[in-house]
């Protein structure tokens, strides 16, 4: 319908339109160009998963006991090695890491004090923080501490060894009693080595930059 109108227009007319419509085409694929090359870059990242089961060596900075520091009580870690997956740092050496004693048991008769300490955020050098859920890696189920203490008496119990004319040659042996010593608490000190355990798989989905 544009063009039958058209047919019927002078010829400069009809010029002066068609340049009008040239020249908004134009502004428009300018501009899209222009608002496209302001348009910020963003950054490729790919995900990187550390499974469940992990060790990572951390540190302590600071000193906690089970005679004096609280359930929930912040305790801080760093790590001391960098991290790789798939030949990608990670995790990088002095990453900070946070946590608490989740559960204390207190020093009885024959055992010695223990608590279980979880690690619920992590730190990266430039601020980001990721929330994880990993534990002290101990070999009592990640347990720090609850041995048993060392007996509290030895009876001598005579162990013969053989009868030679109606006499019985043997020595005296030295045998735990039933009853134990009080247990004692347990202390990590500052810069104490450790071991931490990833129980749920840890989505790196923010790495650092060198």
């Amino acid at each position: 319908m544009l063009f039958r109108h058209l047919y019927f227009l002078p010829v400069n007319i009809i010029i002066v339109f068609m340049l009008k419509r040239i020249l908004t085409l134009f502004t428009i694929i300018v501009l899209t160009q222009i608002c496209y090359g302001n348009s910020p870059k963003l950054r490729d990242y790919n995900e990187y998963q550390i499974p469940a089961g992990y060790h990572i060596p951390i540190l302590s900075l600071q000193e906690f006991s089970t005679a004096y520091t609280e359930e929930g009580e912040q305790l801080n870690f760093i790590t001391t090695n960098d991290i790789f997956l798939f030949n990608k740092k990670i995790i990088p050496q002095g990453t900070k890491l946070t946590g608490y004693i989740e559960k204390k048991n207190e020093p009885i008769r024959g055992t010695n004090a223990a608590m279980i300490v979880f690690i619920n955020k992590m730190y990266l050098p430039d601020g980001f923080e990721i929330p994880i859920k990993a534990y002290i890696s101990t070999v009592n189920d990640n347990k720090i501490g609850g041995e048993l203490t060392e007996p509290e008496t030895y009876n001598k119990i005579p162990h013969y060894q053989r009868w030679t004319m109606f006499r019985a040659f043997g020595i005296l042996q030295y045998v735990p009693g039933a009853q134990r010593k009080m247990g004692e608490h347990v202390t990590i000190s500052s810069g104490a080595n450790l071991k931490m355990v990833i129980v749920e798989p840890i989505n790196m989905t923010h790495t650092v930059i060198n």
